[in-house]
């Protein structure tokens, strides 16, 4: 029983890991690395992550620097962020690679604050869906005799307060990101 909870107390860790790392590719009107995480270069034939190829710098609030380490990717690695869902237009002086990001609209910022929800409420889905499996699996063992009725009433006591804990940390993260993308 003691593993079922654990198994389902790492899986909703992974789920809010997943959250924050979505939370960080969402664009907040300032520079953060973070943004390019999920854009990758062709370089040589192969699919490479732009900080496998370049140094990634945020020069001041607003700019992103990336200084490819070969001189001949930042044509690539120019194409790859125009051709990514950034939104960001980059400018190539030959040597490094500048994104300026601009002040973000209030139109936008609903947008984005809709997008935290919905990126919010599948991490809860995800994180209740953990819930049943781990249930489902307590029921197994209840029906193969491996537990009396009492264990799971204890583990459904015990699930439902680590299901409320990560509901909360997720209706956490989110508030702090619609705070972060609301005052920018």
């Amino acid at each position: 029983m003691k593993d079922v909870l654990d198994n389902a107390k790492e899986r909703m860790e992974k789920t809010l890991k997943v959250l924050a790392s979505d939370f960080a590719a969402i664009r907040a009107g300032r520079a953060n690395p973070a943004v390019l995480d999920r854009i990758t270069v062709d370089y040589y034939g192969t699919q490479t992550p732009i900080q496998q190829m370049a140094a990634v710098s945020v020069a001041d609030a607003r700019v992103l620097v990336i200084q490819p380490w070969d001189k001949s990717s930042l044509k690539a690695i120019e194409k790859a962020i125009q051709a990514s869902d950034l939104g960001i237009n980059p400018s190539n002086d030959g040597t490094v690679i500048r994104l300026a990001f601009p002040q973000l609209t209030e139109e936008r910022r609903k947008e984005l604050g809709k997008d935290i929800k919905k990126l919010g409420e599948d991490a809860k889905v995800a994180v209740r869906a953990i819930r049943r499996d781990s249930n489902d699996k307590i029921k197994n063992m209840k029906k193969n005799g491996d537990l009396t009725e009492d264990d799971v009433k204890l583990f459904d006591k015990d699930i439902q307060k680590l299901t409320d804990k990560y509901i909360e940390n997720v209706d956490t993260m989110v508030s702090t990101k619609e705070k972060e993308i609301m005052t920018v």
